[in-house]
């Protein structure tokens, strides 16, 4: 009789650990992932389960919530806001007073001459974790440069908090693993269509969006999660147009030195290195919706994938037009759509009026003047030296460029 009473006593209270949210049972699993490490994650459990194994007295005193709410957090983290579970996982790492080397090298190398702005966004990602931020993007054709590790690095600090997606992840219409997320990690990307550069841009400023699950109805739930972004394309890794300020392209070296243990070092330095955010002044203030002004993260690397996703008659244009500047000897010219077509025809290249104003008007926000005006412009001329440029009057409702805007751009 006795053994059977401790057998029953042992079965009322094990180690194993349940919830109730809503209507449906969960039951806390810590899952080993191939690195041995082990993930806790909730797994749906049937009532009838619980009683087979622990028996039905057993059943009341599981902890019962509303439903699932996310509250970001990291230093005042709180596991139950209200009568919701809060989704958002807390991290495992406690700060701790200390020297951190391995992660000061990383952060130096991966945002050079920009460590200060990228302790900055590092610390917002620690202490305001609903701070709209940049979205980050590691550019290098070489290899070994340890954007990777950055990635990894950002995974060990905030954990169940990141996750890593691929290119056909963020196409799916399916995102519910995107839920509650504070970090969107994507290596190797490759987001070179229209669409996918707007959803991206839209996303890294939204505040709400729609959730959508297999097998359940779509959801508005707030959005948070900050993009980093890695590829080996340095010229149209995404679609980035002149005078976008969401992103912060950085060109990452090669590595001087190999050392596989770097990342392990890394994340036995990350107490020390939180003890150093919580403490840290902030360099910058906030000057935009994503905190940083424009010009401290436009880089020659943003530079270069925006001039690559420009089109190839823009290119034409602009430098048929700078051409004429130099050779006349002007800062401006004034020119009709049909003047610009008729020196792209001489030059072979194939463009009708519609694309011409197109390029003028979309993407050089250029306004053609109010009345029909005398100009002067110029059109191609033939002489014994061979081809030029000479003056020509006209009246017309012209467009002016200068050089100074086709620099710009």
């Amino acid at each position: 009789m006795k053994e059977t009473e401790t057998q029953t006593a042992s079965v009322a209270e094990p180690e194993d650990r349940f919830e109730r949210i809503g209507t449906t049972y969960y039951k806390m699993v810590s899952r080993p992932n191939a690195a041995g490490e082990l993930i806790e994650c909730r797994i749906p459990w049937t009532i009838e389960a619980i009683r087979q194994d622990y028996g039905k007295d057993f059943v009341a005193g599981i902890p019962k919530y509303d439903g699932f709410c996310c509250v970001p957090a990291h230093v005042c983290y709180k596991p139950v806001v209200g009568t919701f579970l809060n989704k958002y996982a807390a991290i495992s790492h406690t700060p701790v007073d200390g020297d951190f080397p391995t992660i000061r090298a990383l952060v130096t190398h991966i945002f050079g001459v920009q460590s200060d702005l990228g302790m900055d966004y590092l610390q917002l990602l620690y202490l305001r974790p609903t701070q709209k931020l940049p979205i980050l993007l590691l550019v290098s054709e070489e290899r070994n440069t340890g954007k990777s590790t950055f990635l990894n690095f950002l995974k060990a600090i905030f954990e169940g908090n990141a996750t890593f997606n691929t290119n056909e992840n963020f196409r799916s219409q399916f995102n519910d693993d995107w839920n509650g997320k504070l970090i969107i990690l994507v290596d190797e990307v490759l987001l070179n269509k229209r669409e996918d550069s707007e959803r991206l841009k839209n996303l890294s400023t939204t505040y709400n969006y729609k959730v959508e699950a297999k097998g359940r109805d779509r959801e508005e739930v707030s959005f948070f999660a900050k993009f980093v972004l890695c590829s080996n394309n340095e010229h149209l890794p995404v679609i980035i147009a002149p005078g976008e300020t969401r992103y912060w392209v950085r060109k990452v070296e090669r590595l001087t030195i190999d050392d596989t243990n770097f990342l392990a070092k890394a994340k036995e330095e990350i107490p020390a290195f939180l003890h150093f955010l919580c403490d840290r002044q902030l360099s910058t203030a906030e000057e935009s919706r994503m905190w940083f002004a424009p010009e401290l993260i436009a880089t020659d690397a943003l530079r270069k994938i925006v001039r690559a996703n420009r089109n190839r008659l823009e290119i034409d244009m602009a430098e048929l037009l700078m051409e004429i500047m130099t050779v006349q000897n002007v800062s401006e010219v004034a020119f009709c759509i049909n003047d610009i077509a008729a020196i792209l025809e001489y030059n072979r290249v194939k463009a009708d009026r519609s694309q011409i104003r197109r390029v003028v008007q979309e993407c050089w926000k250029l306004a053609p003047a109010s009345n029909s005006l005398s100009y002067t412009t110029y059109q191609i001329g033939i002489s014994t030296s061979g081809t030029n440029y000479v003056e020509a009057r006209k009246v017309g409702r012209f467009y002016t460029v200068t050089r100074q805007m086709l620099e710009t751009l």
